[in-house]
């Protein structure tokens, strides 16, 4: 039986798999109010984005990750291009940081990771909320901020377990 790192469709599945994810948390909205948390949300497509731009992975590319902002912006009913620009934001910003750190560490990530989300919530919101009069729930932006920072970690380590078992990535 032949190593499923050696077959070549099942490997260029596995390096295109996180650009799949990403579409395919573009096109469903995770809530969890299906689970009775009312003020429960998180954003994976940011964590996704931010891991993936910050390790220079293959394969996925900033014309992708705009083009799966303006799915998420048809899908959730948001002005056109606003999520493009939040995760060109976060692209920027993972890949600056990407570029002076000398020593990667998870924590350093993690908290870069909080400012990053910050910014580009806080800016997703200012312009919903001057430039189109949408009211806006601060405790919802304050949860959703906590909780999709508190899941980067999680997620962070999973993606790198990935990495390094099925890409074989060392920088990750």
């Amino acid at each position: 039986m032949t190593d499923l790192r050696q077959n070549t469709f099942f490997r260029s599945f596995l390096k295109v798999f996180p650009l799949l994810l990403l579409f395919i948390s573009v096109f469903n909205e995770f809530d969890a109010n299906y689970f009775g948390v009312p003020f429960l949300s998180f954003n994976f497509a940011y964590i996704l984005i931010f891991f993936c731009t910050l390790k220079a992975i293959d394969h996925f590319g900033y014309g992708l990750i705009f083009i799966a902002g303006l799915i998420n912006d048809t899908v959730t009913g948001l002005p056109l291009g606003l999520s493009s620009f939040c995760y060109m934001i976060i692209c920027v910003f993972s890949s600056y940081f990407r570029s002076i750190t000398l020593r990667p560490t998870i924590m350093k990530d993690w908290l870069f990771f909080l400012i990053t989300i910050s910014v580009a919530n806080s800016i997703n919101y200012l312009v919903l909320y001057l430039y189109f009069g949408v009211s806006i729930d601060y405790r919802f932006l304050l949860v959703n901020n906590f909780t999709t920072f508190l899941l980067f970690f999680f997620f962070y380590v999973v993606f790198g377990l990935y990495y390094k078992k099925f890409i074989g990535k060392s920088d990750v």
